[in-house]
């Protein structure tokens, strides 16, 4: 009974095996029907597409940023180059910690407090997954020390980039301006161009002046590099490239050592010059004082930097030259004049008996001075009489007035080719109707035209607008827009593609009535307001002296410079155009609540006809004066302006006028690399009634 117990719990447990094999058997050959069926799956169904994936994990498009482009002045001078240097990056989305791993580096490279705070700064602007600077320009024996802790930091590495100088520093910064890393709003506005593809790795962008105005030729053309990478990601080898386009070489019309003599010349004042040629609209000079370096916006600017130049009652940053808008005083009288000629309003002969005040509307408004007697338009203008210009304003109008003064640019956008530029005030009926809410506030009074005859009320224009009315004035009547591009130069074929010139616009004046305001200038700087600082001169130069109100003060009131702030005080204003038969150069200056332009202004004009007429560079001695407002005429014996080199750099000057346009593209051909500038010395409203000079 045993045995046959025995037998059949063997029996059960045999059977219970073979359910159990069999169970193990059909789930493998499941498992194999599954992993067959993945396999067709994935090496027939999807094979192209994960094809394509395999080879793209294999493989990595990296983009070659482009050098960006040179710019130069006329003679060849290079104001923004390039060079390269290692930084040290992290990928935050790489990053387990990414504080601890910022002291730790700390511990490898020396990372300071500034260079926190930027990278904070960075983050925020950001997106995680983008490689930002901790550290830039890295010794080669810090890449060795980091080189050899790599390991120990996942997610950051050292990266060669490229970095934007300007050998000049503060010099000519306004005009040349600087670039910046990439903004949230700056993205945005380059994938609106459908420019995104263009701009990949490409981390800085031109934020002001040239660098802004013309990045798309400055910027040159991304290329591409395939390589095959590792499992880690690291390049193995190169497959294929294609190579990037560098950017185009930009040429301005700038002489930057007439730029650099001007704001020497101002020294630590503050104030605007406009310099060019009437007969093209060229730009030589394009001064905003004071200025900034802009090599401090290169890698991100400190928050202390930042800080002094935007808090700053100077105002460094901003473009007197483009931007500053100042009532122009009596240099404003000249067009007066020609208006009054041009609408038949006045001849040129008639006489004003200037008793030294002027009765409107029981209101009386003084003059600068004591009475001047008769004058007739030639000695109004050589005199500055303000009892003159008040009685022609009121029989002119502001609504005639508007309408001369607007075609010769005043209070309007002269179409500069960097931007921007603001257009100023040139007041009318309507303008203050469209200006202010309140009713009694539109209505246009009679008793405000009469300062705008004499540069002063609602009148605000900028040094530019000035400069270009004067070049006009010196013209003929022959309007040329301004410009400070004279062409853009193919980084490699060096073909040079001349910029886009707006023809000339002849405004139709007489050319008897120019004739007259022109004779007048002549006069200024032969017997009237300006004859002290021309005296000597071997050419002969037309210009007009001016003094603006920075604040108002009432006609019952007396102006004493004494009792008001600095910033209070009155504007020195001159324009004027050289040689007077002939120009080939005219200006516009304003030194901030300096006074009078003929000790502050006018100075400063006569040396820049100097250095471009004679070739002439002041001595030190009257340098310093002029800084100061203590000179007239030259102090001793001026230099060979040749032979100054303020540079660091062999600089041609021109040996009569100017040097044209035509020159450039020789100048132009030297190679970037032969000129390596020595870093420079440290350089540094409307309503108003009171009559001025």
């Amino acid at each position: 009974m045993s045995r046959l117990t025995e037998l059949r719990n063997v029996e059960a447990d045999l059977s219970r095996f073979r359910g159990r094999v069999l169970a193990a058997s059909l789930v493998v050959l499941l498992a194999f029907l599954l992993l067959a069926a993945r396999l067709v799956y994935l090496q027939i169904v999807r094979h192209e597409d994960l094809s394509e994936q395999a080879e793209s994990n294999r493989t990595a498009i990296v983009p070659i940023v482009p050098n960006r482009g040179l710019i130069l002045d006329r003679n060849g001078v290079v104001l923004a180059t390039n060079y390269s240097a290692y930084t040290l990056e992290i990928t935050p989305s790489k990053v387990k910690n990414l504080d601890a791993t910022i002291e730790e580096l700390g511990k490898v490279l020396e990372i300071h407090v500034r260079d926190k705070r930027r990278f904070k700064r960075l983050r925020e602007e950001s997106k995680s997954f983008e490689s930002l600077p901790i550290r830039t320009r890295l010794t080669d024996e810090e890449v060795a020390r980091f080189a050899a802790q790599r390991f120990r930091f996942p997610g950051v590495d050292i990266k060669a980039r490229l970095f934007r100088n300007y050998p000049f520093g503060e010099l000519g910064s306004h005009v040349v301006g600087y670039i910046g890393r990439i903004n949230q709003k700056e993205k945005e506005r380059i994938e609106d161009d459908d420019d995104d593809g263009n701009y990949r790795g490409t981390d800085y962008i031109g934020k002001l002046g040239v660098e802004q105005s013309f990045e798309r030729q400055l910027h040159g053309i991304t290329g591409v590099e395939q390589v095959e990478t590792s499992a880690g990601g690291r390049a193995v080898r190169k497959l294929s490239s294609s190579p990037a386009t560098p950017g185009n070489t930009v040429m301005l019309s700038l002489d930057i050592k007439l730029q650099k003599l001007v704001e020497d010349m101002f020294g630590e004042r503050r104030g605007a010059l406009v310099a060019m040629n009437p007969k093209t609209g060229e730009i030589l000079a394009f001064v905003s004082m004071p200025t900034f370096d802009p090599n401090l916006f290169v890698d991100g600017i400190d928050a202390e930097s930042w800080q002094a130049l935007n808090e700053s009652i100077d105002k460094p940053l901003l473009n007197r030259a483009l931007r500053g808008t100042y009532p122009p005083g009596s240099t404003y009288k000249p067009f007066m004049a020609l208006a009054a000629l041009e609408n038949g309003k006045r001849a040129a002969g008639l006489v004003i008996n200037d008793t030294g005040s002027w009765n409107f509307g029981g209101h009386q408004f003084r003059s600068h001075g004591d009475a001047l007697g008769s004058v007739d338009m030639h000695l109004s203008i050589v005199k500055s009489s303000n009892v003159y210009y008040y009685s022609l304003a009121n029989e002119l109008g502001v609504d005639l007035i508007h309408d001369f003064m607007k075609p010769l640019g005043f209070g309007q956008l002269t179409g500069i080719d960097i931007n921007g530029e603001v257009r100023g005030v040139l007041p009318s009926q309507e303008w203050k109707r469209k200006t202010y809410k309140r009713a009694e506030q539109k209505k246009w009074y009679a008793g405000e035209t009469i300062s705008l005859g004499i540069g002063q009320g609602y009148n605000a224009f900028t040094m530019l607008q000035l400069a270009q009315a004067t070049a006009t004035l010196a013209n003929n009547g022959v309007q040329h827009r301004p410009r400070l591009i004279v062409g853009t130069q193919d980084a490699i074929s060096r073909a040079l593609v001349p910029a886009h010139k707006e023809p000339a616009v002849d405004l139709g004046f007489k050319p008897d009535n120019v004739a007259v305001i022109r004779k007048a200038l002549v006069g200024v700087t032969q017997e009237g307001t300006s004859a002290r600082v021309f005296a000597g001169a071997s050419y002969l130069s037309a210009g007009k002296t001016g003094t603006a109100q920075a604040v108002t003060v009432g006609q019952k009131d007396k102006y004493d410079s004494r009792k008001l702030e600095e910033h209070q005080r009155d504007h020195a204003l001159y324009m004027a155009f050289a040689p007077a038969e002939d120009p080939q150069i005219a200006l516009a200056v304003v030194v901030e609540n300096a006074g009078f332009g003929a000790a502050h202004a006018a100075p400063i004009a006569r040396r820049v006809f100097d250095y471009l007429l004679l070739g002439q560079y002041p001595n030190e001695e009257d340098l310093a004066a002029v800084q100061k407002g203590l000179a007239a005429g030259p102090i001793g014996k001026p230099r060979d302006a040749a032979s100054v080199n303020v540079l660091g750099v062999s600089v041609p000057v021109p040996a009569s006028a100017l040097v044209t346009a035509a020159a450039v593209p020789k100048a132009a051909a030297v190679p970037a690399g032969s000129v390596v500038p020595a870093a420079p010395a440290a350089v540094q409203s409307p309503g108003a009634r009171r009559p001025l000079p």
